[in-house]
């Protein structure tokens, strides 16, 4: 739920117990999707989902942060679900419904988020639907790992630029693209904080975020989106979904990582 920005303003540093309050936080994410990879099947519609997320959520006294979400224009929808979920060329921000269900070969992408006790885990993933296509599981497998490249050089010292480079040069290498108009974020008592963290660098230096230092207490929701196509989306009519403009397919892998003194530390890991 983050569209194109630079950095502006301090980042923020986490304490021991805010971080502390981010794991927690973080657990009920990773519960989630675990609970939901073994739901989503064919047959199964995404207001189902949708339901078992908020139960998860309820169980611990934690909300949805996306439930209720402002939207870019004021008189716009607010976000009327508790996760997204976003098919085949759906990038983002997918509205679950009733009437909308899984069939063999889909690709579903899960956003979910966890407000625990005033702070926030942000994660997302992508699950191939029964028999998905090669092409599929190939999208699928290096978005996956642009994010864990991404995320490995998450260490006290480096800089912001190490992890978008990182994360766009292993897309790129194998002939897909990372969007350019939605991109990750800071997190922490609210969803979208400082830094900005889009997955390209271009040639256009105002275009590019600060090049910050990573420091321990840093909480980043680090995400690449990644299309088979052209970068370039639209929204549909509902005010919230994303897709791609050629309708190629898209893949979001999602984790709120910590930075600390030992290196990133995966606040949303569940598997």
């Amino acid at each position: 739920m983050y569209k194109e920005r630079t950095t502006r303003m301090p980042v923020d540093i986490k304490s021991k117990k805010e971080l502390d309050l981010m794991r927690a936080a973080g657990k009920i994410v990773a519960e989630i999707l675990v609970d939901l990879q073994e739901h989503a099947k064919a047959g199964v519609s995404t207001a189902e989902l949708d339901r078992r997320a908020r139960s998860i959520l309820e169980k611990y006294g934690a909300t949805s942060p996306f439930l209720g979400y402002p939207n870019v224009k004021k008189n716009d929808p607010k976000f009327p679900a508790w996760i997204c979920t976003s098919i085949n060329d759906e990038i983002v921000h997918g509205i679950p419904k009733p009437n909308r269900i899984l069939r063999d070969g889909d690709l579903l992408k899960i956003d979910v988020g966890a407000n625990y006790a005033g702070y926030i885990g942000d994660s997302a993933w992508t699950f191939p639907i029964g028999n998905v296509s090669d092409k599929a599981k190939q999208l699928m497998r290096v978005s996956e790992e642009s994010l864990m490249q991404g995320i490995a050089q998450v260490h006290a010292g480096r800089h912001l630029w190490d992890v978008i480079r990182t994360i766009q040069n292993e897309v790129e290498s194998h002939g897909f693209n990372v969007v350019r108009e939605y991109q990750g974020h800071g997190v922490g008592r609210d969803m979208h904080e400082e830094p900005s963290i889009p997955n390209f660098l271009d040639d256009e230096f105002e275009k590019r975020p600060t090049n910050i230092t990573l420091k321990p207490g840093m909480t980043l929701a680090i995400e690449p989106m990644v299309v088979t196509g052209k970068w370039q989306t639209r929204t549909l009519g509902d005010k919230w979904t994303v897709v791609t403009k050629d309708h190629g397919l898209a893949a979001h892998y999602e984790h709120t990582v910590a930075v600390t003194d030992n290196g990133p530390e995966i606040l949303t890991l569940w598997k």
